[in-house]
């Protein structure tokens, strides 16, 4: 897959562009607001089926907000405007016939802090397929072990299926909480953060993984770690101020970026 790499003029960010036939999600001129203060800004981009790709920037620059709004969480704000067009696979996010309960199956997501419910292990990734549809046991029993062993956790947690998922450690917790999602077969899955409060160990294991999770769907990472996002990405996107200022291959963006503001935020000369 090639992407094309555009900037017309000075006043355009150099920004990877993707064919439909290679993208799963387009965001077209989005802007958003909280109770009228911006926080993104006239923001394009196309995110690549079946790739990593990581969103940088300092705290406050708009990453968490724009992941926040592919999947609808703002819904519920009404301090929130925005205009502009998501769309996934196609289908724009806000058309009125959205179902936005299927738009969140499709679109997973996973937090900065594990939050498995107060249940076992086996009922947290049978949760959403409950929800879903009536399976059988037999079925719902091999999709749970397929999610168990898609997060790395399978081997770890199969002799205790029905203990409680409290009982977990914290890195644990998050690959739990990563099967629960992938139980219901999104297309998308959103990751804010979902390494920074595990120990290294623990960390590394969530870097593995995203990386073994790209063939299964098209992930995006939010995450102010530098290093994480060059060892894990196919794609980055350097958002500032909650504007895009380049986006294109992670390893030309670490090594040789195309904007000075963007060598400068890479080598923390900007925070």
């Amino acid at each position: 897959m090639l992407a094309s790499l555009h900037s017309a003029n000075t006043s355009q960010a150099p920004v990877a562009h993707f064919s439909s036939e290679h993208s799963c999600l387009s965001i077209d001129h989005l802007s958003l607001a909280y109770a009228g203060k911006e926080a993104l800004r006239d923001l394009t981009l196309s995110v690549p089926r079946h790739r990593v790709t990581a969103f940088i920037g300092p705290s406050g620059c708009g990453k968490s907000t724009l992941l926040r709004a592919i999947n609808r969480l703002h819904d519920l704000n009404e301090t929130v405007t925005h205009s502009g067009k998501i769309t996934l696979e196609g289908q724009d996010i806000h058309d009125p016939q959205t179902n936005v309960t299927e738009l969140r199956r499709r679109v997973g997501m996973v937090f900065q802090t594990p939050n498995p419910f107060p249940m076992s292990i086996y009922e947290n990734v049978a949760f959403g397929l409950r929800l879903q549809q009536r399976l059988p046991k037999r079925k719902r029993d091999d999709i749970i072990e397929w999610a168990l062993t898609s997060a790395a956790l399978w081997d770890e947690v199969k002799d205790r299926l029905h203990r409680s998922a409290w009982q977990l450690s914290g890195g644990q917790q998050q690959r739990l909480v990563i099967a629960r999602t992938l139980a219901v077969q999104p297309d998308v899955l959103l990751l804010d953060e979902p390494a920074s409060a595990l120990d290294p160990i623990s960390t590394l294991k969530i870097e593995e993984l995203i990386r073994n999770l790209k063939s299964e769907l098209t992930l995006v990472l939010v995450t102010h770690n530098m290093q994480q996002a060059a060892r894990v990405s196919d794609y980055t996107a350097f958002l500032h101020q909650g504007e895009l200022v380049e986006y294109g291959p992670t390893d030309q963006v670490f090594t040789n970026p195309r904007l000075q503001h963007t060598e400068n935020y890479i080598t923390g000369r900007i925070t």
